[in-house]
């Protein structure tokens, strides 16, 4: 049942799935409201809604074409869907310059309180917390009715299992409630009461399924992110106060922001396409120049954001993994097309030379080990070898020989990508490389590598102290989960097992 949930999910790009399950909130909410469960006027709520949908429209529309930048349409609505579950629906037309200040401030932060091109902010909770500043007037995050905490539950743990952000929505809800619990026991009121309020009777999931994971705003690491969720976990909880000033949901994940740009400051290049290089059929390298030099680590990717004219359902941003060394002037992604590819890779392949696309959100844990005598396995499938190129061809640049083991399958002896930088590195630095394919028709005479899959025998014969090796494993989510298997059938530690997936593997 997972497998099915997860190949769904996996053709759902990240912020299309946001979009739907904000979608499903404010759904369930009208029915429940229309049938009398929710004491909201259902009419009230659809007009709030579509009030803020035209007012977040029209003010990025604006501010996009101030800033010269496409706007990002996704993002827009989802944002305005947020709004729409947190401020109470319109009471009296008085209301309106409310909800058309805080659309105003929502869209504005996005490109006003940037850095980089890169907004600090979460926009909801900025536009929120500026309002209740400047005209006393906030949300009430009504999204918290014990009658939708199903709906949230729902499609909430959908969200954050296509994420990958567990750890940090943990961290989250875990610390809220030991910060309580602790509030509760200094004070002498009753435990489980506080526990029952912190849980049923406030926001406390929609805040962490929605507002806490929002990508451009969280740390990249897990580590950064961990203590992210924990210093707003404890800032959520209604007790924390400095004098008469406490905190709310929208000023705890503020003050996460700014830790979260101190811990990892934020990334947005425009980058110019110099080489598009068909390398293997259906694959091409991209070769970018970016508009200013940048750092990252071998093995990291980014979110790439490209506008075009019909977006299909799958949006127009992806994640791609950087192909290119740090030690390199360009930036390289590898990336594989097939005949039903997505308008998003459609608008891709047709760019030209000069054409601009923007890079953002550098993220991941998937780095070689700080210890350079730390023996590791790399296996990758297809074009999942892209992260190891980045890896390899900077050990290359450095000079820096390690005891690395590469497995590399693919179909077709054809498919076959990077060949002459595994090769450069197993004559320099010792990296052996053991290429396999999978299907033997017309399998050329010359063919000196494996036929087969990647098998527990193949690893144990190439590898004989795999038990002490650490294990990256980098390609489609099946074959992942299919070597996560595998390994842990060979004992190996689950700390040794590293896999390369990320928000919107597409």
């Amino acid at each position: 049942m997972l497998k099915l949930i997860d190949h769904q999910l996996n053709r759902i790009t990240m912020y299309r799935l946001i979009l739907y399950y904000l979608i499903f909130l404010l759904g369930a909410a009208v029915s429940l409201a229309f049938a009398g469960v929710l004491q909201t006027d259902p009419y009230a709520l659809l007009f709030t809604t579509a009030f803020l949908l035209a007012a977040c429209s029209l003010t990025n529309w604006i501010f996009a074409k101030a800033f010269d930048v496409s706007p990002n349409a996704e993002s827009v609505y989802i944002s305005a869907l947020i709004l729409a579950l947190i401020i109470s629906p319109l009471q009296s037309y008085h209301d309106l310059w409310f909800l058309g200040w805080v659309a105003i401030w929502a869209m504005a932060s996005k490109y006003m309180v940037a850095i980089h091109r890169q907004h600090l902010f979460n926009p909801v909770a900025f536009a929120v917390a500026v309002t209740y500043f400047a005209i006393d007037q906030s949300a009430s995050w009504w999204v918290w009715d014990a009658r939708l905490l199903p709906f949230v539950l729902l499609g909430g743990l959908l969200l954050v299992r296509k994420m990958r952000r567990f750890d940090l929505v943990f961290s989250f809800l875990l610390t809220a409630a030991v910060t309580m619990l602790a509030f509760s026991l200094l004070s002498g009121d009753n435990l489980v009461a506080e526990l029952q309020r912190l849980v049923v009777y406030s926001p406390l999931f929609f805040f962490a399924f929605v507002i806490l994971t929002e990508p451009l705003t969280t740390p990249p690491t897990r580590a950064w992110r961990i203590g992210y969720g924990a210093l707003v976990g404890f800032l959520f909880v209604p007790q924390i106060h400095i004098g008469g000033f406490y905190t709310t949901p929208e000023i705890a994940i503020l003050i996460g922001n700014i830790f979260a740009y101190l811990a990892s400051p934020k990334t947005k290049l425009i980058l110019r396409l110099k080489e598009k290089i068909q390398i293997a059929p259906g694959v091409y390298d991209f070769i970018f120049a970016p508009d200013r030099k940048f750092a990252f680590a071998p093995g990291q990717y980014m979110e790439w954001t490209l506008g075009h004219v019909e977006p299909d359902s799958r949006g127009n941003r992806r994640y791609f993994t950087l192909a290119s060394a740090p030690t390199e002037d360009q930036l390289r992604v590898g990336i594989k097309f097939s005949q039903n590819s997505s308008t998003f890779k459609q608008a891709l392949l047709a760019m030209n030379r000069d054409s601009e696309i923007v890079a953002a959100q550098l993220a991941g844990d998937f780095v070689l080990p700080d210890d350079p005598k730390q023996k590791c396995v790399l296996i990758a499938g297809g074009i999942g070898i892209t992260p190891f190129r980045s890896m390899i061809q900077y050990l290359l640049d450095t000079r820096q020989p390690r005891p690395i083991t590469l497995f590399y399958a693919n179909r077709t002896v054809n498919e076959i990508v990077y060949q002459d930088v595994f090769e450069r590195a197993q004559r320099q630095l010792g990296i052996k490389t053991i290429y396999t394919v999978t299907d033997p028709r017309d399998l050329p005479a010359w063919w000196p590598g494996k036929v087969g899959r990647i098998s527990a025998e193949l690893i144990k014969a190439e590898v004989p102290d795999y038990q002490d090796c650490v294990f990256y494993i980098s390609g489609p989510q099946g074959m992942v989960d299919a070597f996560k298997t595998l390994l842990r059938q060979l004992h190996v530690k689950p700390a040794h097992i590293k896999t390369d997936f990320f928000p919107g593997f597409a």
